[in-house]
């Protein structure tokens, strides 16, 4: 591979070495291509004239499988295997046994390597652990863009050089303006096979020490150091490091002769397709924890300096494909204004920890280390979920100036922290906030806000790796509790499914899971995970109101066989004489419409209600809210919806139980607006959404607006949006 000459003419020579070495009539490389093709590159054995003309798509033939499984094939009869294909430009129909590796690269199918031969061949493990060995430096050659333009595998979108706009999905609110900081270069390998096994093992075993040194001193950071799910995630990292299994499997690649570097990049790259196959979504998140540990050990091996080393500009924006927790704790926290991923989910660790540092990402943002060069000034709107790259001067002026207002909008709303939420007719709007990590809770005081109205307990169960126990549930609560102040928290049990799964709990797949066994569905079947989680909550709540809610209650039935389970726990700590909470209150999410015509029996058994607009409006117009056709085609706004709260303010009024609405709706001045003119008095929303809500609140006469609204519920508009928006702007009311 390192002898002179064009990438082509290396290619000729290492089939005709591989053919020799193996014994076999036929050695083939196939690299992939635009298209997901896999093109015949180089062939010793089949017809030569077919290079560069023989093409199979991913998936067709043996080949095609191989590439399409990213896995190894071994057969002695291949004719036989359904998914054989036959080109008869090649000439191999004589040739029965065949064995073909995936070329990997960067955990993406590069190009296949296939041996062949005349006879029915058995293929030895050996055989195919070289054959693997040699897929890695042809990774490398295919790499390095000689032979393939890599360029070739995104779509064009005109001059590189000119403005682009890129979509993403929000992973962490924010926008920010940097230079693109591409992250972390491939690491090289130039030698695959040990002379010294012992000392292999030796140098791998020292890398690994200074490794876990490394993990050490990140959790050791003051901003890390303090307890909260961030750091839960890094000690889960931190445990990734000490794994016996990940370990051995590369002590056993040292001992079948590879390197220490090479060993560890082929158990990345097994570990790698395992992991990503698997139809467990913590599974395959957990590839990024596997990449940055390998990265990490593979950087120590070779002698290459740490992450944090290199010089990086004062205002950047990491660019990345993927990335571990621990990756981003590298960067300078000082200087880094945004990550942007082409994979990654707002549960992945990476964006746990963001969260948690208050750093916006952008994630699924599809080919951008290829529309990117490090250097390059960008734009990440995380908040409209887009990607600037190059914008022009225009654009960065007319960004600047929004950032500007924003922070000019936050000092204000800041100035308004700890006046009180009263409209001018002096009625009083309490303000609370939605949560679901611990480090959410230093938004508590920051915001203004009166309390926790909706605590999403199901996080802390979504970023493990196993359910957490009584006594972990128990510390939890008792911290967010404690970091309230005595200011009230709502804590909503668990609420997964969906869109939400437990790494740890077996799912059957679903056709229409917004619908279907989740939430409190789940937990009425496996009563054992409500009362261990209604458990911990007592625990924690000792001497302090404690306010229980269920989600997706579809009928009181549901509510009373719930209810049933708190009041299990609660006499169970009597008999233990454990000390209970000052008050245990009890209610209900209003979610399924079907909930809102039982009202007069609900009303009699629940302390409060809570209407979760996010999930009521896609079940009030039977409307999938992840549908992009249909993201927009229902409005908040409309009549129906109005009328339909409107009819539970006054229900909620005549039997004087609490009522209060969390989601979306609640968030923006305008909606909060409206749910103040039907009657409203509590709503929960996201901490930055406080500030503007208050704001309007303190604007506007109550009395006034609500005799409007009450005018708007029988009008048969698709929306009153437009009405709102004049009225306001007639008022002077703060939108």
């Amino acid at each position: 591979m390192a002898a002179p000459g064009t990438a082509q003419s290396r290619l000729n020579q290492v089939v005709l070495v591989i053919a020799a070495d193996m014994v076999a009539e036929v050695c083939s490389i196939y690299v992939r291509r635009a298209g997901d093709v896999l093109e015949l590159f180089a062939t010793e054995g089949l017809n030569p004239e077919a290079v560069h003309k023989t093409r199979l798509r991913v998936g067709e033939g043996l080949v095609g499988h191989v590439a399409a499984q990213a896995t190894a094939l071994s057969l002695s009869d291949a004719q036989s295997h359904p998914d054989f294909a036959y080109r008869p430009e090649t000439g191999e129909e004589v040739y029965h046994s065949l064995m073909g590796v995936p070329i990997l690269r960067s955990g993406r199918v590069v190009g296949v390597l296939v041996v062949q031969n005349r006879t029915r061949r058995n293929y030895t493990e050996e055989e195919l652990e070289a054959l693997q060995t040699v897929a890695m430096v042809l990774a490398e050659l295919i790499g390095a863009g000689d032979l393939v333009n890599p360029s070739e595998f995104y779509e064009a979108e005109g001059n590189a050089t000119l403005p682009q706009r890129a979509e993403g999905v929000r992973l962490a609110d924010g926008v920010a303006m940097g230079i693109a900081v591409l992250h972390r270069q491939a690491i090289e390998i130039r030698q695959l096979v040990a002379e010294d096994p012992e000392v292999e093992a030796r140098r791998l075993s020292d890398a690994l020490d200074l490794l876990r040194a490394q993990v050490d001193r990140m959790l050791a950071r003051p901003d890390i150091a303090s307890g909260g799910e961030h750091r839960e995630v890094l000690e889960t990292y931190r445990m990734f490091a000490h794994d016996r299994g990940w370990i051995s499997k590369i002590n056993d690649a040292i001992r079948n002769g590879l390197t220490a570097e090479a060993s560890v990049k082929r158990v990345l790259d097994d570990m790698r397709v395992r992991l990503n196959a698997a139809s467990d979504p913590y599974l395959r998140e957990r590839v990024l924890d596997l990449e940055d540990l390998a990265g990490r050990l593979l950087g120590l091996l070779t002698g290459g300096p740490e992450p944090a080393a290199r010089e990086l500009p004062d205002d950047m924006v990491v660019i990345a494909r993927a990335m571990g927790p621990a990756e981003l704790l590298d960067y300078d926290r000082t200087k880094l204004r945004a990550l942007v991923l082409e994979e990654g989910s707002a549960t992945a660790h990476v964006a746990i920890v963001a969260r948690a540092l208050d750093i916006p990402v952008l994630g699924r943002v599809d080919g951008a280390l290829a529309k990117i060069a490090a250097g390059d000034p960008v734009i990440v709107d995380a908040d409209n979920n887009q990607l600037i790259i190059r914008p022009g001067e225009d654009v960065v002026e007319a960004v600047q100036l929004t950032l500007a207002a924003r922070a000019e909008r936050k000092a204000a709303f800041a100035a308004l922290r700890h006046m009180p939420s009263i409209t001018r007719d002096d009625v009083r709007v309490n303000l609370l906030m939605n949560a679901g990590l611990l480090a959410d809770m230093t938004m508590l005081g920051e915001s203004g806000a009166e309390g926790i109205g909706l605590y999403r307990t199901e996080l802390f169960f979504m970023v493990r790796s196993q359910i957490p126990d009584v006594e972990a549930q128990a510390d939890l609560y008792a911290r967010v509790l404690d970091q309230s102040s005595e200011r009230p928290v709502y804590f909503r049990t668990l609420d997964v499914g969906s869109d939400k799964q437990l790494p740890y709990f077996n799912h059957r797949p679903e056709e229409n899971p917004a619908m279907g066994w989740r939430s409190l569905r789940l937990t009425l079947d496996r009563p054992v995970m409500l009362r261990r989680q209604v458990r911990a909550l007592l625990m924690a709540s000792a001497g302090r109101q404690l306010n229980i809610m269920f989600p997706m209650v579809a009928e009181v039935a549901e509510f009373d066989t719930a209810r049933k389970l708190v009041n299990m726990e609660v006499a169970r700590a009597r008999r233990l004489r454990q000390r209970l909470p000052s008050q245990v209150r009890v209610g209900t999410m209003l979610e399924v419409p079907a909930l809102a015509w039982q009202l007069p029996a609900l009303l009699d058994r629940v302390d409060f209600v809570s209407v979760g607009s996010n999930d009521l409006l896609q079940f009030l117009f039977a409307c999938d809210r992840g549908n992009p056709d249909l993201s927009d085609r229902y409005d908040l706004l409309s009549p129906a919806v109005l009328a339909f709260l409107s009819h539970l303010v006054d229900a909620c009024a005549r039997a004087d139980v609490e009522l209060s609405l969390c989601g979306e709706m609640a968030s923006r001045p305008l909606e909060a607006m409206a749910l103040i003119g039907l009657g409203f008095r509590r709503m929960s929303m996201p901490a930055g959404a406080i500030g503007p809500v208050k704001a309007m609140v303190r604007s506007l006469d109550r009395g006034q607006l609500s005799s409007y609204m009450r005018s708007l519920l029988n009008v048969p508009d698709h929306s009153v949006r437009d009405r709102l928006l004049a009225y306001a702007h007639d008022h002077g009311i703060a939108i």
